[in-house]
């Protein structure tokens, strides 16, 4: 369900206030540790803990930052995931955009400037499901004209991943996870409706606590800690911190769509992930087989990117540059046009698909 709801074409709050440097190196802390204590925090950071609930408290109440949820590599397996270009008539994106932003299939929707309105991230629990959502429904919903999608056949790395370098080394050392306990081969990693109950609470605030976890689904909070413990060492679940990028020096998404010779194509992948621009990489279906998604501080850096791109991989063929004109929605955050959350649709890939 929605929590809230406004026109994101009607920007009515003027403060748009850039992201201090204490800000960002809050959100790199939190990328690394989303869950992490306010002690821990506080010391990596040499605040005192208080200081820093205060402070993201403040960022979120203004919409800056968020702790949400990502999917794991065991989740990613047993969903399918799609871009989807979208064309619409005439006038219509901005209406299209927002019907589209209730739907929790709708992981995140780009506004584009490229051949087609709009780029969207979709994802449902098989390709049936994604088969009768972009054939059947997406084409329906007023507005849309057409529907192009490209199946992810592998997802090298996703948004989740993607760090700013806002911290020194030695403070990224205070904050390095601790080794993950042994994956086992089998586990209690099927997501039941209780499960289920569970993300959506944690897609709206992924650092909401035990307790409130509990008292909000009924359960005691040992079976909450034990359940977020389990989905998480079994790579379902992962946490993620967000913000609003333009406010952050990162005002710019940067979308290639490239051709790779397929004996090529798993060595071109994993060295794109390395790269600090990069926040997606996937193989894809179609006559373009690899996205690759970045993060940049200027337009001006997107030639320079592109530049390495093609010297560093001579058979990587960049066939289309898109540049994201705005953000409507972000892995179930909706978004003003600083970037600011504004709400949130919880993802539910395994509802059945509906306009």
């Amino acid at each position: 369900m929605q929590e809230a709801v406004t026109d994101t074409d009607t920007d009515t709050d003027t403060d748009a206030t850039p992201l201090s440097e204490d800000d960002l190196a809050l959100i790199h802390a939190l990328q690394l540790r989303p869950r992490a204590s306010w002690t821990e925090l506080g010391r990596a950071l040499a605040v005192d803990p208080v200081t820093v609930a205060r402070r993201f408290h403040r960022l979120t109440e203004r919409g800056t930052a968020w702790v949400g949820l990502s999917p794991g590599p065991r989740m990613l397996d047993r969903m399918c995931v799609c871009f989807a270009q979208i064309d619409c008539a005439p006038g219509a994106t901005a209406a299209v955009a927002r019907a589209l932003a209730d739907h929790p299939h709708m992981l995140t929707i780009e506004r584009s400037a490229g051949a087609h309105d709009i780029l969207a991230t979709v994802a449902t629990r098989d390709l049936p499901a994604l088969s009768h959502y972009t054939l059947d429904l997406l084409p329906h919903v007023p507005g849309i004209t057409a529907v192009d999608a490209r199946i992810v056949t592998h997802l090298f790395t996703e948004g989740g991943r993607w760090r700013i370098a806002a911290l020194a080394p030695d403070q990224r050392a205070q904050l390095a996870a601790p080794p993950p306990a042994p994956t086992p081969r089998r586990g209690p990693g099927d997501l039941t409706t209780a499960d289920r109950a569970l993300l959506t609470c944690l897609a709206r605030d992924g650092r909401a606590s035990y307790q409130a976890l509990a008292t909000a689904l009924g359960v005691s909070l040992s079976t909450v800690k034990r359940r977020i413990e389990q989905l998480t060492r079994l790579d379902v679940l992962r946490f993620r911190c967000d913000f609003a990028r333009p406010l952050g020096g990162w005002p710019v998404a940067l979308t290639f769509w490239a051709k790779v010779p397929p004996a090529d194509l798993p060595a071109v992948g994993h060295a794109l992930i390395r790269l600090p621009e990069t926040r997606n990489c996937a193989a894809v279906s179609g006559p373009h087989n690899l996205l690759v998604q970045a993060s940049l501080h200027s337009v001006t850096d997107a030639l320079r990117l592109e530049t390495q791109l093609a010297t560093a991989h001579p058979t990587l063929d960049i066939v289309d540059r898109v540049v994201t004109l705005r953000h409507d929605k972000l892995l179930g955050r909706l978004l003003d046009p600083h970037g600011r959350s504004i709400g949130v649709v919880p993802p539910d890939v395994w509802a059945e698909p509906r306009r």
